[in-house]
């Protein structure tokens, strides 16, 4: 018997007591199994909770456009996009049918995280309490991310994270109640290192500047470490505040520190901030220890890169999805979104569509909004025909294995959305790691809860 088949048949994991710091909405205790926000009338309310404001406000944006998107197809709007090609790891298609979910027509509810935890906690609890949220997602930010899905462990509701690549979010920070497609820290660093050492060679000496909150942490751990497995030496590694708009001081030691990489662990307007800086600078040009001196972005998008102009040409980085990537799945959602917004989707545009779906087969599998039907029916998915190749949604820390893209700034781009090149489709099996491994020590997803 599959997983599948058990989650059909309602064999549900025990949810624990909601946390006593959250006050829940209206509890059905009537039922064997009561929960948060159960859907009782003809619509189901889902939270959209992303950073409107401050700096991955780009991220955002492109989140609301995907998310409205995927709320369309589910209501059957529009032209369906990926709910007609998504299908399960047995190669049967989705039950999704443009019908709602189960039925019951989508309804939504936004909120700013201004790329602050505080802020993102507030808005996820409103949406909660206020507006009968059954799931919350979204968010630009692994800070964020960590602090909403603890929220919505307590609350006992679904947290289908957004745009997050810290290792935390699905390592020490972990949670029953949360689930992560985006790619991680780890894996951009086991699919960076070959790339790099290809390209300038094992004897190189890097530089770091980190974002100061814990996704820039994980990130730069992963790329040190897989760099030096590599050969490489890290000569320093400096924080920087999130949001410091210029990073002018920061760059000013680089060229004299003997490094000949500086490896930018920044995302959204810092990394375009840094990189601007840092050729304003003359690091591209310059040369150190007999090499051309070269930059590295761990992680990147294609709003960046459209921020960061020239200046992105050449530089390697890695990203979980790109509109370009020729498989029908990513073809017909680059088509949807393209023909209502006028433009190519980014990756957070796909990651937000695509997890408003998983969470959407998933009740609709499990027959049930409940979150523990919700937790099985995702836990050990496998599924297809949403980009990126066949994906497992692994139990043991709800972290989704697929695919990993290494890209680089295109030198001579066709359009304005032509500004990345895929340099190699790293297999799963590359970026696959062990649940207990050291990046990710620390973390317990504990038991789902149920609120009630």
């Amino acid at each position: 018997m599959t997983k599948f088949d058990i989650t059909r048949r309602g064999v549900l994991k025990t949810g624990a007591i909601a946390g006593a710091g959250v006050a829940l909405p209206t509890i059905f205790t009537k039922r064997a199994h009561a929960y948060t926000n159960e859907p009782t009338g003809d619509t189901v309310t889902l939270g959209f909770n992303v950073p409107q404001s401050g700096p991955y406000a780009d991220e955002g944006a492109d989140e609301l456009r995907a998310y409205r998107l995927a709320v369309e197809h589910l209501n059957g709007e529009g032209d369906g996009g990926m709910l007609n090609t998504f299908t399960y790891g047995s190669g049967a298609k989705t039950e999704l049918s443009g019908n709602g979910i189960l039925g019951k027509k989508v309804e939504y509810v936004t909120g700013d995280t201004q790329t602050k935890s505080d802020a993102a906690r507030a808005s996820a609890r409103s949406m909660i309490e206020k507006d009968g949220a059954v799931m919350i997602t979204g968010g630009s930010s692994s800070g964020v991310a960590v602090a909403v899905q603890a929220l919505c462990q307590e609350a006992g509701v679904i947290f289908m994270s957004g745009l997050t690549h810290s290792n935390d979010t699905t390592g020490k920070d972990r949670r029953a109640n949360g689930f992560r497609h985006f790619f991680n820290s780890y894996m951009s660093g086991a699919a960076l290192a070959p790339v790099l050492a290809n390209a300038y060679g094992t004897d190189r000496k890097a530089y770091h500047l980190t974002a100061d909150y814990n996704w820039g942490y994980t990130t730069e751990q992963a790329i040190r470490e897989s760099t030096e497995d590599i050969g490489w030496e890290t000569v320093n590694a400096v924080k920087t505040p999130l949001g410091a708009g210029d990073f002018s001081s920061y760059i000013t030691p680089v060229l004299q520190s003997g490094a000949d990489v500086l490896v930018l662990n920044h995302y959204g307007g810092d990394m375009v901030n840094s990189l601007t800086n840092a050729v304003q600078f003359g690091l591209r040009e310059a040369q150190a220890n007999g090499k051309d001196f070269q930059i590295v972005v761990p992680l990147f998008s294609r709003l960046m890169a459209r921020g960061a102009g020239e200046n992105i040409k050449g530089i390697f980085g890695s990203t979980n999805w790109h509109w370009s990537l020729s498989d029908e799945a990513s073809q017909t959602f680059t088509r949807s979104f393209g023909e209502k917004y006028g433009f190519p989707p980014s990756q957070a545009a796909h990651t937000c569509y695509v997890q408003t779906l998983l969470y959407a087969d998933a009740v609709q599998r499990a027959g049930s909004f409940e979150p523990c039907a919700v937790v099985e029916a995702l836990e050990d998915f496998e599924f297809d025909g949403l980009g990126n190749g066949p994906t497992l949604y692994r139990a043991e820390d709800h972290q989704a294995f697929k695919d990993v893209l290494v890209v680089k700034g295109k030198e001579n781009p066709e359009s304005e959305f032509d500004l990345l090149e895929i340099v190699e489709i790293t297999p799963v099996d590359q970026v696959t790691y062990a649940p207990d491994h050291p990046q990710f020590a620390g973390g317990s997803l504990g038991s789902c809860n149920n609120g009630a």
